[in-house]
């Protein structure tokens, strides 16, 4: 579903935010991207969501292109930032619809995905009310309800966890596998490796720009714990 092939963005200054990146996300799995700050993983979402240019490599979803084929790439992704920016003029409701409206999703079925979404995260009382008043967890549950209603191929998620509640965190993390079960994938940066390592199929680690490891959950953790495996590869590369 997604392969990035050589990826590599160098800033000013010659750092190399990433350096010759190469992993992939198949169909029906949860990936997880592991790395310390600065090692790279906003940088690498932000490429494969096409908002970021870069130097060298290719990324590609579900075939298509993200540098040849955008707009055909990001019909069928959803991406959703550490801090989402919203229109905080617009109500819940209104914001939603706009969404549905730019990814052409017909009346009956967005209103389904409304409800159902907006039911589950206990939105759908403040879907009138302007996004200005929402608490920053609120906020962060409107922006899963407009990824989820797309019913996108492919989620990338920076820190989803940030500013959710217990139970929020609980049922975005069944609708995460549901998208998978569905045939479609997710690809997310978190520093809860505790629940990255519960709900994670596979999981790399980047360190300073270059990938350490990836692989199937259980085999890069074995008897140990994806934290103890993190920290070791991090002392290594001091």
């Amino acid at each position: 579903m997604l392969n990035i092939r050589n990826l590599t963005k160098q800033y000013a200054g010659g750092k190399k935010a990433v350096d010759g990146l190469t992993l992939d996300v198949q169909s029906g799995e949860i990936f997880g991207f592991i790395g310390h700050n600065g090692a790279g993983k906003t940088t690498t979402l932000r490429a494969v969501a096409g908002i970021l240019d870069f130097d060298e490599g290719e990324i590609t979803i579900d075939g298509k292109s993200i540098t040849s084929e955008p707009v055909a790439a990001k019909q069928i992704m959803a991406f959703l930032p550490d801090n989402p920016d919203m229109y905080e003029f617009l109500s819940g409701i209104a914001y939603l619809k706009f969404i549905a409206d730019i990814y052409g999703i017909p009346k009956e079925k967005r209103e389904a995905l409304i409800a159902k979404y907006a039911d589950a995260f206990e939105m759908t009382g403040a879907l009138g009310s302007p996004i200005a008043s929402y608490s920053h967890g609120m906020k962060q549950k409107l922006a899963l309800i407009s990824a989820f209603m797309r019913q996108p191929k492919l989620l990338i998620l920076d820190e989803p966890f940030v500013g959710l509640d217990p139970s929020a965190a609980h049922l975005m993390k069944g609708f995460l596998r549901e998208l998978c079960d569905a045939g479609g994938a997710v690809f997310f940066s978190t520093h809860v490796l505790e629940v990255a390592e519960k709900l994670c199929d596979r999981v790399a680690i980047i360190r300073n720009g270059k990938l350490v490891v990836q692989g199937k959950m259980a085999d890069i953790v074995g008897d140990s714990s994806l934290e103890e495996v993190f920290l070791e590869l991090v002392e290594q590369g001091k």
